[in-house]
């Protein structure tokens, strides 16, 4: 066999069989290729996954330390110098205010006025019916007559034995006797007498009339009702007062202020004052301070004041909230010192009164010093400087050096 025939045999073998070497090298590159492709986005895809935990983990962290820092609104403190008068809150009371009950028992025969009816004084406001009570009366008059007549007796026989004793016709233990029966009738007399004018007296309560002139507010019996004298409730069981009605003198009403102690010299007896009702937007009413406690109430610190006004056209009804302006004493020293921030910036801690006062970055607790309560705000006479920003609505737990960031400042006023 030639040497050409044994090479095309070969050729022909290595087709029919294995690759050549020339074949293979080209498999082997690219394999390696494609292996190092998919190493190195294996890699950027870890690296990813990497970078963006670390970042999102580096974020969280950020806003965590942002979340710790408390966001707070401050106000800044205005100045006291302009305030002139305290409103203080009252409440509107009938100048008289009573229950009416009844005196006598029996049944509510007839009512006359209903809640809000206005009457005068000396008017009929119900009947009551009393048959028990008339047939007492009728008995004791029947009694009292009796009686006159054993008197009229025993004056004359008095009278006749007096005579007889003077001719000596008669002993004087019998005429005694007989001037002594008339004594004791004639006492007799007395107590039947008194007895049917207390009878007359409860029977002239049957016709209830009205004490004054004012307005009913409560009716609370009806026709038919079992009316006892002054006492409700069943027999045998503990017994309440039975209220018929009950009324109200509108034409004048007090107001009861509680003044604080601070304030007290602006509470003048006889000084007039300007009253605000809620009832009535941009209406004054005039008020007269008549009288107050003279004394300051050791729990409250406050003087009790009476401001009385006069309400003949009935407008303001008993009960009413009321404002009362109390014109303060002037102070002019006070004022321009003083400082008025809202109440809800401050802080009630066992160590006294204090407010939270951005400085830089963090709070800080200052001790203050109040002087008048104005309600909503209240005056600060020491611990407070124009400049500070105090804080609005303080959380309890916060302390001195507490990191904040300001949201909003607020000039002369929370947010």
């Amino acid at each position: 066999m030639s040497n050409t025939e044994i090479d095309s045999n070969q050729s022909s073998q290595d087709s029919s069989g294995q690759p050549s070497q020339t074949e293979r090298k080209p498999l082997s590159r690219s394999l390696f290729v494609g292996l190092a492709a998919a190493a190195v986005v294996l890699g950027i895809v870890i690296y990813s996954g990497i970078h963006q935990r670390a970042v999102a983990a580096s974020n969280l962290g950020a806003a965590t330390e942002r979340a710790a820092i408390a966001t707070v609104n401050v106000i800044e403190p205005k100045s006291g110098a302009g305030l002139e008068e305290i409103v203080l809150p009252g409440t509107t009371q009938a100048f008289i205010d009573t229950p009416i009950f009844a005196r006598t028992s029996g049944y509510l025969k007839q009512w006359y006025f209903d809640i809000g009816a206005h009457v005068q004084q000396g008017q009929l406001l119900a009947v009551i019916e009393t048959p028990e009570l008339d047939q007492q009366l009728s008995q004791a008059q029947a009694n009292l007559k009796t009686a006159q007549a054993n008197e009229k007796l025993a004056e004359i026989t008095a009278t006749r034995w007096q005579n007889l004793l003077k001719t000596d016709s008669v002993s004087k233990q019998e005429t005694d006797q007989a001037v002594q029966d008339l004594s004791a009738r004639q006492a007799t007399v007395e107590s039947m007498i008194a007895d049917v004018q207390r009878l007359e007296q409860l029977q002239s309560y049957e016709k209830v009339y009205a004490p004054f002139s004012g307005v009913i507010t409560a009716r609370n019996t009806d026709i038919g009702a079992l009316i006892n004298a002054g006492a409700g409730g069943s027999q045998g069981m503990a017994t309440v007062p039975q209220e018929l009605f009950h009324m109200a003198a509108v034409n004048r009403l007090r107001i009861f202020v509680s003044v604080p102690e601070v304030d007290s010299e602006a509470a003048q007896n006889g000084a007039k004052v300007p009253l605000s009702l809620d009832e009535f937007p941009g209406e004054k009413f005039e008020g007269t301070i008549v009288r107050n406690s003279d004394a300051i109430d050791l729990n409250s610190r406050t003087l009790n004041v009476e401001v009385d006004i006069d309400n003949h056209d009935g407008r303001i009804r008993p009960g009413a909230y009321v404002f009362v302006h109390l014109k303060l004493p002037d102070n002019s020293k006070k004022a321009t010192s003083s400082l008025i921030i809202p109440a809800n910036t401050l802080l009630f801690r066992s160590e006294g009164l204090s407010v939270g006062v951005v400085r830089g970055d963090h709070a800080e607790l200052v001790p203050i010093t109040i002087g008048r309560d104005y309600g909503s705000t209240v005056e600060v006479i020491n611990g407070l400087k124009p400049t500070d920003q105090v804080i609005v609505n303080p959380s309890d737990s916060l302390t001195t050096g507490t990191p904040v960031r300001i949201d909003a400042p607020t000039a002369g006023g929370s947010k």
